[in-house]
């Protein structure tokens, strides 16, 4: 049985999935094929990039914190000349979390890299942690054309999420084992999540050695919805 989640607990399935996270694609619908795959990239960016948080899934329970997401473009150069480092159908994102009322201190820091997957099907969206995370507080903050990185400064990557446009959203699942974790006595992580225009539905859950489920959502998805005010992140 899945255990309720406590504010702390909610925080820490964040953190977890932040570097552990992969899907697999379905089979494309036909409006997926009706789609180009460089409009599949855009539309992805298009849904991540901006602010969002949960404050009105908090309202309805005291058990959800609210937290704040906030995903902007960066550029990425590579200190070596690797076409595979950089994919030129590649979007490169800065994402942090943050509990709404302390947003200098996130406690998840990532860097995402959105590009056609090996198919050209479906969307791949691979998350980096980065090696120093606290260089990067606020980065959205910056004017886009001073967001600019080196490729070792966005770390390494052990999963990645496999999205399908389906209709207007896109979703992904994890693979059958998940993606590997080490934290709460979890050894791996499955999730569901939901890009769509009102933001974004996560569904994580952290299994032990054996397969049962030790924390995570019992049946409600974390829902972040878009704040409605400009940010220049967008």
């Amino acid at each position: 049985m899945v255990k309720n989640t406590s504010i702390g607990t909610w925080l820490a399935i964040a953190f977890a999935f932040s570097t552990n996270s992969a899907a697999y694609p379905c089979k494309p619908n036909n409006t997926q094929a009706s789609v180009s795959i460089k409009q599949q990239v855009d539309e992805v960016v298009s849904h991540l990039v901006g602010s969002m948080n949960t404050s009105a899934q908090a309202k309805a329970n005291p058990n959800a914190p609210d937290v704040r997401m906030t995903t902007c473009k960066v550029k990425v150069l590579s200190e070596t000349l690797e076409p595979k480092a950089l994919n030129p159908d590649s979007v490169f994102l800065y994402q942090e979390q943050a509990i709404s009322r302390n947003l200098s201190k996130p406690y998840r820091q990532r860097f995402l890299q959105i590009t056609p997957n090996s198919d050209r099907l479906g969307v791949e969206s691979a998350g980096f942690k980065p090696p120093t995370p606290e260089a990067w507080v606020g980065f959205c903050n910056q004017p886009e054309a001073k967001r600019i990185v080196q490729i070792s400064d966005i770390g390494k990557t052990e999963c990645s999420v496999f999205l399908q446009r389906q209709e207007d959203k896109y979703i992904g699942e994890t693979q059958g084992g998940g993606c590997p974790s080490n934290y709460k006595g979890a050894v791996r992580i499955t999730n569901r999540i939901v890009l769509h225009q009102a933001g974004m539905d996560t569904l994580d859950r952290g299994l032990d050695a054996a397969g049962n489920v030790i924390w995570g959502a019992k049946e409600e998805p974390y829902q972040f919805r878009w704040i409605n005010y400009s940010t220049p992140a967008r």
